[in-house]
């Protein structure tokens, strides 16, 4: 499940995440965070993907440039986890079905 999408103003990016007001606006322009269309100054994101931005650049003191590589991997190492957890299920089935328990249904 995913977290909800907040308005958050740059302000309080600074004071909940330590993130400078100039890092926010660099992460907004870069694409890494998304600015809220009807309020100037103003982010709508998940407090969660602020959060793990600002520690990955803060506490590992990843580069601007090197955020977007390893935020796109852990997108992509969430979607594998996801097509892992659906083959399981997949394999399940078919285990119960061959073994006469259960019907097949169709995980797509």
């Amino acid at each position: 499940m995913e977290a909800p999408i907040v308005t958050i103003t740059f302000h309080e990016c600074v004071i909940r995440y330590g993130l400078s007001e100039a890092d926010v606006r660099e992460f907004v322009q870069l694409g890494l965070l998304r600015p809220a269309p009807d309020l100037p100054n103003a982010l709508r994101e998940q407090p969660d993907h602020v959060a793990r931005l600002a520690r990955l650049h803060q506490d590992l003191g990843l580069s601007k440039d090197s955020l977007d590589v390893v935020l796109a991997l852990r997108e992509q190492l969430e979607l594998l986890q996801l097509e892992v957890r659906r083959q399981r299920a997949r394999v399940r089935q078919l285990e119960n079905f061959l073994g006469g328990s259960t019907p097949l249904q169709d995980l797509d």
